[in-house]
């Protein structure tokens, strides 16, 4: 930034339009979307039973898949964290898949174990649990997507950490996991929980995996695709505009998160 404020050179022009361009390609189809809808628009659609219904169902099967992340995803973290082993690296490139696969075809996917032709399938029907046109289709389909996302973000945060700390721990006769539930994981919390939020996030908008899976019931992304189907951009357009400030408002939380944690580094 110092060689930019002693010169003004061309160099520096073409990076400033860069900039400037990028963040209009960004704000204006946003500030666009949030000036569109009404007063009377927002408070009908904030009082319409269908779109609450959507937003807590989107919200609850969300933070449900991000625990479940948290739950199978933590120990794992901690393992690529401080293994290194034969293959790591393709392991690392089988966690982050979901993020490359285009989504329909993840729903397509777990719906074809799913069926009762195959024995996960035939073994979720036997204890009566049903993925197509389910909740639990749902938070099987955002845990999916969301895991890559909680896994890195833990990952980092368990690298930062300092192996010696953990080696003293242990010298002073803790156990492993004494050492990672009072050393580690209190130091990793600020990574785990910005790993909770992004995977929330990513969650919440989730659609192409989500509308293979469950059409019905509707969560927040697939309403917005069937009223605007249905009647349009007036209709969808507040929808948007109320599960865009929900994932504005994760996104705040995941900023200060992250920005405490820098300074506490």
């Amino acid at each position: 930034m110092a060689s930019f404020s002693r010169k003004r050179e061309l160099f520096f022009w073409i990076c400033l339009l860069s900039g400037f361009t990028v963040l209009l390609f960004i704000l204006i189809p946003i500030i666009q979307l949030m000036s569109r809808p009404s007063a009377e628009s927002m408070l009908r659609t904030i009082l319409d039973g269908d779109v609450v219904r959507s937003i807590q169902l989107s919200m609850g099967t969300s933070l449900a898949a991000a625990t479940i992340s948290f739950v199978i995803g933590t120990p794992f973290a901690y393992l690529l964290a401080r293994s290194d082993f034969r293959g790591k690296g393709i392991v690392e490139s089988i966690i982050d898949l979901p993020i490359m696969i285009p989504h329909p075809i993840v729903g397509i996917a777990l719906l074809s174990i799913a069926g009762r032709e195959h024995w996960i399938g035939k073994a979720l029907s036997a204890l009566g649990i049903r993925i197509m046109g389910s909740v639990a289709g749902i938070v099987t389909v955002l845990t999916f997507v969301g895991l890559p996302f909680y896994i890195s973000a833990a990952k980092n945060g368990f690298e930062a950490i300092s192996p010696r700390l953990e080696s003293i721990s242990r010298s002073l006769g803790a156990s492993a996991t004494q050492t990672f539930f009072r050393i580690t994981f209190p130091l990793a919390t600020r990574s785990i929980l910005a790993g909770f939020i992004m995977c929330t996030a990513r969650a919440i908008s989730e659609f192409g995996a989500v509308i293979i899976i469950a059409y019905h019931p509707m969560n927040a992304p697939v309403l917005i695709y069937e009223r605007f189907e249905s009647y349009g951009l007036v209709s969808s357009l507040p929808i948007c505009v109320l599960l865009l400030l929900l994932c504005l408002g994760l996104f705040i939380a995941l900023r200060i998160i992250t920005s405490q944690r820098k300074g506490h580094s």
